[in-house]
């Protein structure tokens, strides 16, 4: 029986669907070594790639790349003293990559203006962008990217210090399907600004202001009425402006709200914080008011009693929080916690721990440093049985759990 070469029994469609079959990256780089027809196949099937090249190099994987939507340039800490990608290399790569919907350019801190225009001018269809810690940056790249890219979905600018009000408006006029906006420590951001952006982007799911000073009760407020329906995440870590007017704008239209910090917001207390609870109950699931100094035990009794979702707890730094937050709990209140961090509640005992373990078997990670009436040998003496799955942080060696950690950044 003659033999048949592969080649000539497949054809391009047919060897795709094969292509389709490799869930690991290394099995598709295997295939396409077998011949130049299935590596041209391997390359133009390819949708995500993670590079760091100089422009000549780029041009050739945009030769090669054909169909790539997603491109990953970011750097971690450890080499922030590269700049990364450049200006020079942004234009190659604009032009070069015109399918790209996700850009990734996370600490890149050579880039300027100048490469954000080349954005802005050749990507049309982009839809994710993260610029955050591009330092050199101004409102003039950010209005040339909405100028452009009028599909953009989510955007970080954590960390690009000289973004003001100008950049949220050309947003509000341009990108009004914006879903996620980050802009953690960009505090030229305003009031005036977030009223400016809801005007025109009212899809807004996650909002990332943490530690934007100059953001107060007047701009949460705006947000809280314009984005209602759809307001999933926000995050106002070390925003000392907002109050209580925040938290009741909050309670009144955003009833989906499922994710919210407020650790450092110090003037927040008991009232708004029960007013949040019960119109958020169905749907909160994470909460961090560290350091709100004057929330006590009927509000976070509160939370734990109606909040039947809600997955992970901060109230590290709450001094006035006592065992009764606990044990006023009833028999038919049961906990879905898996994150509780108590850290520095001084007036928490064993007590209020063990009943707090009777109605929550479901913890992961509890945070009990600096508690001076709980430690491992008092648990141990009193017989506290932890969840098996729970890592308990004692001394504050351990890492935190990704679920708090979102205390920065975007989803």
């Amino acid at each position: 029986m003659a033999s048949v070469c592969v080649n000539d029994a497949l054809n391009d469609d047919e060897l795709r669907y094969v292509l389709s079959k490799l869930d690991r990256d290394k099995d598709k780089e295997v295939f396409s070594l077998v011949c130049k027809r299935w590596l041209h196949l391997q390359s133009t099937e390819r949708k995500k790639l993670a590079a760091r090249a100089g422009p000549h190099m780029l041009g050739r994987l945009a030769f090669r790349f054909t169909h790539i939507v997603e491109l990953d340039f970011s750097q971690s800490v450890s080499r922030s003293f590269y700049p990364g990608v450049t200006d020079s290399d942004l234009s190659v790569i604009a032009e070069g990559f015109k399918c790209l919907r996700v850009l990734n350019l996370h600490n890149c801190k050579g880039i300027t203006d100048t490469g954000l225009a080349s954005v802005g001018r050749c990507l049309s269809l982009l839809q994710f962008l993260d610029v955050s810690h591009c330092r050199k940056l101004s409102d003039k790249g950010v209005s040339a990217v909405a100028q452009g890219c009028h599909d953009l979905r989510t955007l970080h600018l954590a960390g690009c210090r000289f973004i003001t009000n100008k950049s949220l408006k050309s947003l509000s006029e341009r990108c009004r399907d914006l879903e996620a906006l980050g802009l953690q420590g960009c505090t030229n951001i305003t009031d005036s600004g977030l009223a400016d952006l809801v005007k025109g982007c009212r899809k807004i799911k996650t909002l990332d202001i943490n530690k934007c000073s100059n953001i107060g009760d007047a701009g949460v407020s705006t947000v809280a009425k314009a984005c209602a329906y759809s307001l999933k995440t926000l995050k106002l870590l070390d925003c000392y402006k907002v109050g209580n007017e925040s938290i009741l704008s909050l309670a009144q239209f955003c009833k989906s709200l499922e994710t919210l910090i407020i650790g450092g917001c110090r003037d927040i207390s008991d009232e708004s914080i029960m007013l949040l609870a019960d119109s958020c109950k169905d749907s909160l699931k994470n909460l961090r008011m560290d350091w709100c100094l004057n929330i006590s035990d009927s509000s976070l009794t509160c939370i734990l009693k109606q909040c039947k979702n809600l997955e992970a707890l901060d109230i590290g730094c709450c001094e006035e929080v006592t065992d009764n937050a606990f044990l006023d709990l009833g028999s038919g209140d049961v906990l879905g916690l898996k994150v509780l961090k108590v850290s520095n509640c001084q007036k928490i005992t064993v007590k209020g721990i063990g009943k707090l373990l009777e109605k929550c078997n479901s913890l992961e990670y509890l945070d009990v440093r600096s508690l001076p009436h709980v430690t491992e040998v008092r648990c141990s003496e009193a017989g506290l049985e932890f969840p098996k799955c729970c890592i308990v942080n004692f001394s504050g060696s351990l890492t935190e759990p990704d679920i708090l950690l979102g205390y920065s950044g975007l989803p």
